[in-house]
């Protein structure tokens, strides 16, 4: 029988906590697995996009992931698809599940581990926290990080007025007016943005800052400028996907540019932050075996509390 889990069905399985030690941990470990992940992504006939990430894979996960997504910016939402999960055994479809909430949920996640790693030693004041573009991604952002270290105020910017009011009104955010003003009150910047260009410029920022950019996920996407990539400690998921069609790409910078990637700095082999001093960014892409981390958190606890519709796909 396979497992259909929607988004509501999901909201009910998911916690960030215990998402983001899987995250960690599937950092630590994906090192391992003997099959890398592929990210396939195709323009359309019509205002969108198509990707697909193969295989999701972690040592120790006797089960794979097929993710296929529709990326149309004019929608809402503007990320629609579906993850299969199936069994390492037989190949048996073990769940459907909405891919959205899934992406959504590992990206910010994601991004809020990054963050709060390379952000440097937490404030006993707090920090500011400073969004640009208030979407879903930003959302599980906001929640990861505010799990992992405090805060003393939020300002929050996005092109759409109500969708900022909305986010600003949930986490009693102050509203500012342009990505700028958020750079220039933030002690972390949020990006995650359908930018074609330059949000922030080296000149836009000041040493000390952290800024996490998910907007650089395909071709044509760019967030941060060049200068600002390069005078920064840049670490990225996968320097390979980041130079072909993350922020290095956007940027024209080679993978050379990347310093180290947010699994070498959880591993140990890469020091991340040394300088209070230092401006730092975190520019992932977005790797398949995320999508596995978290579908199988979720599959364990819907199996465990009967959680969602089961049909028959062979019947």
């Amino acid at each position: 029988m396979t497992r259909l889990l929607t988004r509501s069905d999901l909201q009910t399985v998911l916690e960030p906590a215990p998402c983001i030690a899987a995250l960690r941990d599937g950092f630590r470990a994906a090192v391992a697995s003997p099959i890398s992940g592929q990210r396939i992504r195709t323009d359309l006939p019509f205002a969108g996009t198509a990707t697909a990430l193969i295989p999701g894979l972690l040592p120790g996960i006797e089960a794979y992931t097929v993710k296929v997504n529709a990326k149309f910016p004019g929608a809402r939402p503007a990320l629609r698809g579906v993850i299969c999960l199936h069994s390492g055994r037989d190949g048996e479809l073990l769940a459907l599940i909405d891919s959205a909430t899934i992406t959504a949920w590992r990206t910010g996640l994601a991004a809020a581990l990054g963050s709060h790693l390379l952000a440097g030693p937490d404030n006993t004041e707090g920090t500011v926290l400073g969004v640009i573009g208030a979407g879903a991604q930003a959302e599980l952002m906001m929640r990861g990080l505010t799990t992992l270290r405090r805060h003393r105020e939020i300002v929050v910017y996005d092109s759409d007025p109500d969708r900022a009011y909305d986010f600003a009104s949930r986490h009693d955010g102050r509203l500012l007016t342009s990505a700028t003003e958020v750079a220039a009150a933030a002690d972390i910047v949020l990006l995650a943005t359908w930018s074609r260009s330059p949000l922030l410029r080296l000149a836009d920022t000041r040493p000390g800052q952290h800024i996490t950019s998910l907007g650089a996920d395909e071709p044509g996407k760019q967030e941060l400028s060049a200068d600002l990539l390069e005078s920064a400690l840049l670490v990225v998921d996968d320097r390979h996907l980041a130079a072909t069609m993350g922020a290095l790409a956007a940027a024209g910078l080679a993978a050379s540019a990347a310093e180290a990637t947010l699994g070498e700095v959880l591993r140990g082999e890469h020091a991340g932050r040394t300088s209070a001093m230092a401006r730092s960014v975190y520019a992932p892409v977005g790797l398949p075996w995320q999508d596995l981390a978290l579908a199988w958190i979720a599959y364990q606890h819907a199996q465990q509390h009967d959680i969602g519709q089961k049909i028959d796909m062979l019947a």
